[in-house]
């Protein structure tokens, strides 16, 4: 089982990207049963805040969320090329 306390830089990228194909394939099995891409990325970014609220508080997750911006414009979520 994976322990972010005791895990390696190594370790904890293969964690995420392990996650990201967990998400990826809930994202892919709802299309198929009809779901709207868009319901779906509403519901994920929903889970994902209160999860991180639950955890780390309304401000510190505040405070992270006002990073997003900057990361969407420098590239930090897109895979292909950059519109």
């Amino acid at each position: 089982m994976y322990d972010p306390d005791i895990a390696s830089p190594d370790e904890a990228g293969l964690a995420k990207r392990v996650a990201l194909t967990y998400v990826a394939e809930a994202f892919a099995e709802a299309e198929l049963d009809g779901l709207d891409g868009d319901c779906m990325v509403q519901a994920a970014l929903f889970a994902a805040f209160r999860h991180l609220v639950e955890t780390y508080g309304e401000e510190q997750t505040a405070v992270y969320a006002e990073t997003f911006p900057a990361r969407i414009r420098a590239g930090g979520y897109t895979i292909g090329p950059r519109h």
